[in-house]
Formats: C-alpha cells, structure tokens, sequence
C-alpha cells in the first residue's frame, strides 16, 4: 500500500508563506482524490484544500484565494501552497489519497500574530 509524508510544516509569523509537500512511496496515478485536511488542537479534522480527477479543486471558505492545492504524478507528490497565513490557519496538516483511503502522519503548522 501506498504510504504518505508530509513536510514543510514550520512556525512562521502571520502574513508569510508556506508551501506544504506530500509525498506517496508509489504511484499516486491511481488515486482519483488528493486532499490537505487540517485538525487544530480541540477541533475536529476539516477539509482544507482538495483537487479532484486533476481537474477540480474545492477549498474551504476561510483559505480560498490564499491556499492553493497542486500535484505532480511525476514525482508522486502534491502540494498545498499556504500565503498570507493567519494565526487560525495553526494546525496539525495530514495529506490525504483515495481511493483507497490513505492518510499521512502530519505536519505542524504554527502561525504567530
């Protein structure tokens, strides 16, 4: 099975940018869903960011025109693009396929005001 990390998690102040990597030991071809959830401590985990057959993308409200989703089947890896962040987008973020559904062991993501 097909397993996912993630990198690029970090603290960065409010306003600057981060870029999110997701990286599959296989071939992510297969999978017709790529996704960035997000969980923040007492909350419960939220689609953040998810591209669709390559060709759809949905975001949730509060980071659309800021977070951008990407994928690379060539270097089996897909991307979460963060700009202008806020203190409320601090979370831990899993990257996730399906199907089957596979989830990555998540990245912190701390934005100070």
């Amino acid at each position: 099975q097909v397993q996912l990390v993630e990198s690029g998690g970090g603290l960065v102040q409010s306003g600057e940018s981060l870029k999110l990597s997701c990286a599959a030991s296989g071939s992510l071809g297969s999978f017709i869903r790529v996704a960035w959830f997000r969980q923040a401590p007492g909350k419960e985990r939220e689609l953040v960011a998810a591209l669709i057959r390559e060709k759809t993308t949905l975001y949730d409200e509060p980071v659309k025109g800021r977070f951008t989703i990407s994928r690379n089947n060539s270097e089996n890896s897909f991307y979460l693009h963060m700009n202008n962040l806020k203190p409320e987008d601090t979370a831990n973020y899993y990257c996730n396929v399906r199907y089957p559904e596979i989830w990555g062991q998540g990245t912190r993501v701390t934005v100070s005001s």
